[in-house]
């Protein structure tokens, strides 16, 4: 169960003892004859704006961190002036970006200050976790122009928080300049925390960072290729021109074997420490399993058990006043969790273990990488990159790994996100690396199957059940976790209407289960599709497949920058009974489709029965990650499978119909 922690995730709690230092921040520069007369970048063809400098400056060595930033666009083209609306990234709970300043030069030179407001805006929300931006539009920008902002990141205090350098952005970049003063211990006397970087595709003639006499970290970078996003890709953080400053104690250790043996040692203990309360868990134990159970159920019946108390990492995020009034402590044991009956996911997941230990399995705890923002690699000896914590469990000769503190994750599987990466699996003697499992394409299912009736106006109407299974379902119940029955019928809803390629009405008619994570999530609905058939000449033609709208857009260009990357393997199979109208029959059905990679395939049947037709379509994507190479390849399948989604049944009308 992954939960951030801003002691590993972020930064390190240190105390201090610097005084704040007053700062001025980055000074705008006066434009040169270069600059407003430029019209393109020959190194960046029909790029509609660049940027023409960058400059951030981080300082740790203060009471409060901060970061300043400076930037610096030129417009290039009408589509350009987009980036006029600004928006800048912040986690409120971590810093705040203040100082804003900005201003657009005209191309004849002119100045126009910007004299508004940044405002606030809400990004992203999930679990409890708010990101913001703070937004505003500089005035009077057209094509020439040059735009200049410059804010500062104020990090919260006593905080020393982990640096990225971000090189690439999503325009091209002539030229940039980074600085950053480390938090230096010895200077005040305080804990010996040291700091050091690495890379990730520096830019052609990069020269890599280096420390100068006075303790300054700089790099300066040129003609920094715009970053390409795409779909179905790694995590753009995984890809982008970065430098990564680390900080850690007592950072001596730069073999990698021994710097993860103390690394392994460490979390051992402080596991053990946590769990180690064999008493109270076998009591616990006692509640929850019958001495008779199987040991497949007795393990089944303690998962579900942790499953049912209150996750708090799930909850919605509370006020500082009202986490006062509950006075709610973290606890310092699975005892004190199991009492209590809540913990957040990592607790939980935790208790999960205690209680399978007292049961009498072999289990391990094990910290793994989640892949949901950068591939790990022990090389880089980033021990905060092992941020998941799941259970393995020796069950009937397999290892089997857990993740109950994840809400609605079923027994015996993953969050996606945890899934076919490396981790340690903690012991006293630092640990052994372990990969947890990926699941089949066929452990996470939508499947939609209905009996539908074509009426003579072509129109399409009846009965469908959706099933989501595994991750899907897991995934969906997640997202409206929060939300009251009308908000989710109506996600329901769009769900199906997103899939039909034409205007539909869709009403959700059945209860679906939103509180398991062990069954299906099957939802039930009465569907129209009007116009669904489409008259030529003395026939009706009738699309051979429903629910095509996910594969109509993917990998349609011809060209990829990106590797392929799919979050986890999926499979989808539709199963529609057409039941056509009293006297028509079948012209003509479109031959089978089929293609089979073995990464991917794809199947579609028409099958005539009597006054109806069975529509059967089963698409599996059962692969994670696909070099750039084997792209030609991929998007040849999914052109085969737009093509087997427009295959149409010809139908012969009745006699009256055809007549009029």
């Amino acid at each position: 169960m992954y939960r951030f922690n801003p002691c590993v995730m972020v930064g390190l709690a240190i105390c201090m003892l610097a005084t704040q230092h007053a700062r001025a921040g980055v000074a705008f520069q006066p434009a040169t004859p270069e600059e407003l007369n430029l019209k393109s970048e020959p190194l960046a063809p029909g790029a509609p704006a660049i940027i023409l400098f960058r400059e951030v400056d981080r300082d740790d060595n203060i009471h409060t961190p901060h970061e300043d930033n400076y930037v610096r666009i030129k417009i290039l083209t009408e589509e350009g002036r987009k980036y006029a609306n600004v928006e800048l990234g912040y986690r409120k709970w971590l810093d705040d970006i203040v100082q804003v300043h900005a201003r657009t030069i005209r191309r004849d030179g002119s100045i126009v200050d910007f004299g508004g407001q940044a405002f606030d805006k809400e990004l992203v929300k999930g679990r409890g976790v708010k990101i913001l931006a703070k937004t505003f539009t500089l005035p009077e920008v057209e094509v020439g122009s040059i735009l200049e902002y410059s804010y500062t990141i104020d990090f919260h205090e006593h905080l020393l928080f982990e640096s990225h350098w971000v090189l690439s952005e999503d325009m091209f970049t002539r030229r940039a300049q980074f600085s950053l003063k480390p938090y230096r211990a010895e200077a005040y006397g305080a804990m010996n925390y040291s700091m050091r970087w690495s890379w990730n595709t520096l830019p052609a003639g990069t020269v890599p960072p280096k420390e100068g006499p006075d303790h300054i970290v700089r790099m300066e970078a040129a003609n920094i290729p715009a970053f390409q996003t795409e779909d179905h890709m790694p995590p753009p953080e995984e890809l982008r021109s970065r430098v990564d400053f680390i900080y850690q104690e007592g950072f001596s250790e730069m073999d990698p074997t021994k710097f993860w043996k103390d690394v392994g040692k460490k979390r051992n203990a402080l596991l053990e420490s946590f769990v180690g309360k064999r008493g109270a868990m076998e009591q616990a134990v006692a509640q929850i399993v019958s001495a008779n159970d199987p040991q497949d159920v007795k393990l089944r019946k303690i998962y579900d058990r942790v499953q049912q108390l209150r996750n708090t990492t799930y909850e919605l995020r509370k006020t500082e006043q009202e986490q006062k009034r509950e006075k709610e402590k973290p606890a310092e044991n699975v005892e004190e969790v199991w009492k209590r009956g809540y913990g957040d996911g990592v607790q939980l997941t935790w208790l999960f273990l205690g209680l399978a230990r007292a049961a009498g399995f072999e289990a391990y705890g094990c910290w793994v990488s989640s892949r949901a923002q950068y591939f790990f690699s022990p090389v880089t000896l980033e021990s905060h990159k092992l941020n998941a914590n799941v259970v393995l469990v020796k069950l009937n000769g397999k290892d089997i790994y857990f993740d109950p503190g994840g809400a609605f994750t079923p027994f015996g599987m993953l969050e996606w996100s945890e899934t076919n990466v490396a981790g340690l699996r903690l012991d006293k003697d630092g640990g052994t690396w372990i990969r947890t499992t990926l699941p089949q394409a066929s452990e996470s299912r939508i499947e939609r199957t209905g009996k539908l009736k074509l009426s003579e106006e072509g129109d399409l109407d009846g009965k469908l059940t959706l099933t989501y299974t595994g991750l899907e379902a897991m995934y969906h119940r997640r997202e409206v976790r929060h939300a009251d029955d009308v908000e989710r019928k109506k996600y329901l809803e769009e769900r199906i209407k997103g899939q039909i390629p034409a205007a539909s009405e869709v009403e959700l008619t059945s209860k679906p289960d939103w509180s398991g994570s062990e069954t299906p999530l099957v939802a039930e609905f009465d569907v129209k599709i009007p116009s669904w058939a489409a008259s030529a000449g003395r026939r009706v033609m009738l699309p051979a497949a429903i629910f095509t709208v996910a594969e109509k857009g993917t990998f349609e260009h011809s060209n990829r920058v990106q590797p392929i990357y799919f979050e986890y393997p999926y499979q989808k199979v539709d199963d529609v009974t057409v039941e056509l109208p009293a006297g028509w029959r079948v012209s003509s059905t479109p031959p089978a489709q089929n293609k089979d990679l073995k990464a991917v395939a794809y199947t579609l049947n028409v099958d005539q029965n009597a006054g109806a037709v069975r529509l059967r379509r089963m698409l599996n994507v059962d692969v994670l990650l696909l070099e750039v190479k084997n792209y030609g390849v991929l998007r040849a399948f999914f052109q085969f499978v737009r093509s087997g989604d427009g295959e149409q049944i010809v139908l012969q009308p009745g006699e009256i119909h055809a007549s009029n």
